[in-house]
Parts: C-alpha cells; sequence; structure tokens
C-alpha cells in the first residue's frame, strides 16, 4: 500500500546483439482495475542496469491500481494499492 507516492523499482538485463551492448525502449505504464490506461511513466530507450522512478497518485481515488513493465520481449504485471 501506498500514499500518495511510491517508488517502482526495476532492472534492465543486458542485451547483446551482433557483439555488441544495446539498450532497450522501456515502457512502465499504469492502469485502473478497469484497464484504463492512468499514467505513461516511463517511455524511452535506456541502457542495461537498475533503475528506481516515482509514481505520484495525488490526484487519483483510493483503489487498487496495476503497473505494467515492458522491456523488449519482457512483459512484468503487478498490483499496487493506493489508500487515502
Amino acid at each position: 500500500p501506498f500514499n500518495p507516492t511510491t517508488k517502482i523499482k526495476y532492472f534492465i538485463p543486458n542485451v547483446i546483439a551482433s557483439g555488441a551492448k544495446q539498450s532497450q525502449f522501456v515502457t512502465l505504464k499504469v492502469y485502473d482495475v478497469l484497464g484504463n490506461e492512468i499514467a505513461i511513466v516511463v517511455n524511452e530507450e535506456k541502457p542495461a542496469g537498475v533503475y528506481e522512478v516515482e509514481f505520484n497518485a495525488e490526484d487519483l481515488s483510493s483503489g487498487i491500481y496495476f503497473y505494467r513493465l515492458q522491456s523488449g520481449d519482457y512483459v512484468l504485471m503487478r498490483k499496487m494499492i493506493l489508500l487515502k
């Protein structure tokens, strides 16, 4: 549970193509329980490494939200609970 901000940590693994390390295009989006897109938190190309981004839900109502992280072929979805 969080109120009103939370930090989302994520990891981008090394991708080696043609003998050279490459960046990955990363998207991190937040959705409500109905599947409506609420926010785009990350939408850019990033090199391999560990990252942390802050999500501010100050304007949202209490409830369950999901974030979806996509990096290349990797997709991760997690639940967040906003309690005000």
